[in-house]
This record gives C-alpha cells, structure tokens and sequence, in this order.
C-alpha cells in the first residue's frame, strides 16, 4: 500500500493561503491530521468501508471488530471470508446488502478482478473508483474514502458526503446545505489538496450552527 503522497504540512499552507474561512478554522482546530490506514490490505480496506456505510461511527465500529473476530488473529483477508456464510456474517451485525457486498468483494479479490497496490499507484483517482465500483454495494463514495484513508491520494472531495456538505455550509456560512455540485464549485480554489480540506470539513461540520 503505497504512503501518503503528498506533505500534510504543505497542504495545509495552501489551505490557509487560499482561503481565509478555511485557514481561520485550521488556526483554531490545532495540529491533528488525517489518519492515513496504509498497513491495510485492499480486501481488508473495503470491508471495513462496507460495514461503516450509513451507520453511526460507533455502531459501525462495533460491527466491524465482531467481523474481524470471525478471522485469524482478527485479520480480515479475502481467502477466508469467501469460506464464511451468509448467516456467519449476518450474526455479526451486517445487514444483507452489506453481506452479500463482503462477499462479492472476496470473490473479486480473489479472482484478480480488482488492482493490486502496485498497479493503482500508476491508475486516476477516476481509474481506481472506476474499477472499485465493480463491487456489489461499493459506489463513489466508498471509493473515494479508500483514496483519502488508504492510498492517501491529495485531491479527493467527496462532495456527497453529508459531513462535507454540513462542514461547508458551516465554514462559509451558507444558509442551505450545499448541494454536491455547490460543494464542488465552493472548493474548486483548494486544489491540489481537497482531500485535506474534507479533513477539515468533517470536522467542522461537528460545530453548532
């Protein structure tokens, strides 16, 4: 799994030069930064992002760690879980559309159908969201979180989610939710490093209005 590729230290310098609502947050918000999960296998990587899919970040947690019990030494891989069973993973907590996703995922990684880690350090964003969306039950969404939390691509703003929405509207003080295509033309001046901004975004969409 290939590192962040770019420095935290110099998106964030860009951020607060090109945009003083958003540097004004960052002054206030501290040092933290995006956590990037690079020991992940792919398989591993998806599976998690299924199981977190409209689902609080605590009940999500939970359901996932009773899915890694299933595996050895609690690592999920695909090579076990396409041995699991429908009502194996249902007992977890997943609910049949995520099961039959772990699934189909397992299936796929196990056939070769998705890139290995050292293809998709040659491939778009667009390519590998492209060829994650083969999955059953993995969209846009799902494969633009792997490109922010795994592969640590600099320019992603998933531009759906609500948090970055709620996180937009809080910064530049809209009156509405923006849509995704406001969120996209709001943001445009952040390039190179959106994904840094969706860190930030995130978090303030945690703000009171």
């Amino acid at each position: 799994m290939s590192r962040r590729s770019y420095s935290w230290f110099q998106a964030v310098a860009h951020l607060q030069g090109r945009c003083e609502h958003l540097g004004s947050f960052i002054d206030g918000f501290g040092p933290k930064r995006l956590p990037i999960r690079d020991g992940d296998n792919l398989f591993n990587a998806l599976a998690r992002a299924i199981a977190y899919q409209q689902l609080s970040t605590k009940a999500a947690a939970t359901i996932h760690g009773r899915f890694a019990a299933l595996f050895p030494e609690e690592s999920p891989n695909a090579e076990h879980a396409v041995n699991l069973s429908i009502q194996e993973l249902r007992s977890v907590g997943l609910s049949q559309a995520k099961t039959l996703s772990t699934l189909d995922l397992a299936e796929k990684s196990l056939a070769g159908d998705l890139p290995a880690a050292r293809k998709m350090g040659r491939m778009t964003d667009d390519e590998i969201i492209a060829s994650l969306c083969q999955v059953r039950g993995i969209g846009p969404w799902t494969a633009q979180m792997y490109l922010v939390f795994n592969l640590g691509r600099p320019d992603v703003m998933p531009s759906t989610d609500l948090g970055i929405q709620k996180g937009v509207q809080n910064i530049y003080h809209m009156r509405q939710l923006p849509t995704p295509e406001k969120v996209m033309n709001k943001t445009r001046h952040l390039k190179p490093f959106r994904s840094a901004a969706s860190w930030y975004f995130w978090r303030a969409s945690e703000l009171p209005r």
